[in-house]
């Protein structure tokens, strides 16, 4: 006889976001706020994705690790997900690296951060916890990997994708057997092993893992006392349980969620301004990779209070209008034309410039007569009146930063420090 679940396993477990890393590779995006905390989508955040996925699987216990410049990250948690209720025994706690064990360790690695709050998450109460990255853009029903991870008697259950080999240098990269357990485990391989009988493919880690909350409580004690770790999941616990344990393999096609839109399981590592620029604009396709309007999966964040988008002018040279683009509440595009590009809130497109397959994160202001395309442009930066970018290479790079892919970042330092040379 199948066995009968009295609830769901989301009931009984956690969420631990994992929210603290800078994001290098983002370069200037990330100066003044986390990776996680960077904009996406015209309107929210990237840590969006991971706790919507928490949310709507069931999930009403949370908590956000946070370590590096958090203040945009904890705001936006605290004015965007405060609606959980106690006497619900709902939670969400923000942890920030407060040297809670000691006066000289902050966070050490990505196990210490839960290693650090165990007594938080023994106040739970729960059986099971899922660690995730706060820093992939996707869409995923971890109720179904928790299911998983109970009729597997695993120890540790990763979530894993398919990726080309040449990217899973930046991964934790496995091999499984036919059962689907994972039978070594190299974390940002050199020269990553390919999937068997297929040499362009590797099965690389999406940072997220399900453990049974005392057997990692356990695990977590261990590793804090070994000198010779740098308590991370990636570089120590999973490859440690790999060795010595039972360690499996849970396919994101398997638990992906996807409208009748939706084509393939879509995720995305948006760690360069490259693939983040690319993520963005993927929205604005016909039909997009990634549905965000399927009312049945939302995406929830901060909602401000702000009036509609407004375009005015309808003069040959001078018309406001946007063609597929996504613009946000409080933008007034003002005759400007805007294509393949995002607005988020409160921009200000003033009249005979334009924006092509551009991001524009909240409150960028375009003067007249500016043309921007292939472009980033951070949030509250002034677009000088007739500034052109994106059409000469050698003179975007004089100012701004242009990437291999040809993508130009635009930050308000940029811009000062360039009005200053020609003044």
């Amino acid at each position: 006889m199948e066995r009968q679940r009295p609830r769901r396993l989301s009931s009984q477990a956690m969420a631990f976001v994992l929210a603290g890393g800078r994001g290098s590779r983002l370069k200037e995006l990330t100066d003044r706020r986390a990776k996680p905390a960077v904009y996406f989508g015209g309107k929210t955040r990237i840590v969006d994705f991971a706790l919507s996925n928490a949310l709507n699987s069931g999930i009403r216990k949370m908590a956000i690790a946070t370590q590096y410049k958090a203040h945009s990250l904890i705001r936006h948690a605290q004015r965007g997900w405060n609606f959980f209720r106690a006497e619900r025994n709902e939670y969400l706690d923000i942890l920030p690296a407060s040297q809670r064990i000691d006066e000289e360790n902050w966070y050490k690695g990505t196990a210490d951060a839960v290693r650090q709050n165990i007594d938080i998450i023994d106040s739970y109460g729960v059986e099971y916890i899922v660690v995730l990255a706060g820093d992939h853009i996707y869409k995923m029903d971890y109720e179904i990997m928790l299911e998983h991870h109970v009729d597997s008697g695993a120890e540790v259950t990763v979530g894993c994708l398919t990726v080309p080999v040449a990217e899973a240098t930046a991964f934790g990269v496995m091999d499984i057997d036919t059962e689907g357990r994972i039978t070594s485990f190299l974390e940002k391989p050199a020269k990553p092993p390919h999937m068997p009988g297929d040499p362009d493919h590797a099965l690389a880690s999406m940072g997220i893992y399900v453990f049974d909350w005392k057997f990692l409580r356990e695990l977590l004690l261990e590793d804090a006392y070994d000198e010779s770790s740098s308590h991370d999941f990636g570089h120590d616990l999973i490859p440690h349980i790999v060795a010595n344990g039972r360690a499996v393999a849970h396919k994101f096609t398997d638990s992906c969620v996807r409208s009748g839109l939706e084509k393939e399981a879509y995720w995305r590592d948006v760690g360069t301004i490259d693939a983040y620029w690319q993520a963005n604009i993927d929205l604005t396709d016909f039909v997009p990779k990634l549905d965000i309007y399927d009312r049945t999966w939302p995406i929830w964040t901060y909602s401000e209070i702000v009036p509609p988008a407004k375009f005015i002018h309808d003069q040959e040279g001078r018309r406001g209008a946007a063609i597929s683009s996504l613009i946000a509440g409080d933008s007034i595009v003002s005759g400007s034309v805007v294509k393949n590009s995002l607005v988020s809130t409160g921009g200000r497109l003033h009249s005979f410039s334009s924006v092509d397959y551009s991001v524009l994160l909240p409150h960028v202001q375009v003067n007249r007569n500016a043309r921007l395309r292939n472009c980033v442009v951070d949030s509250g930066v002034d677009i000088p009146a007739g500034l052109v970018v994106g059409e000469d290479p050698e003179e975007d790079a004089r100012w701004f930063r242009v990437t291999e892919g040809g993508i130009t970042l635009i930050t308000r330092d940029m811009i000062a420090a360039r009005q200053a040379s020609l003044d």
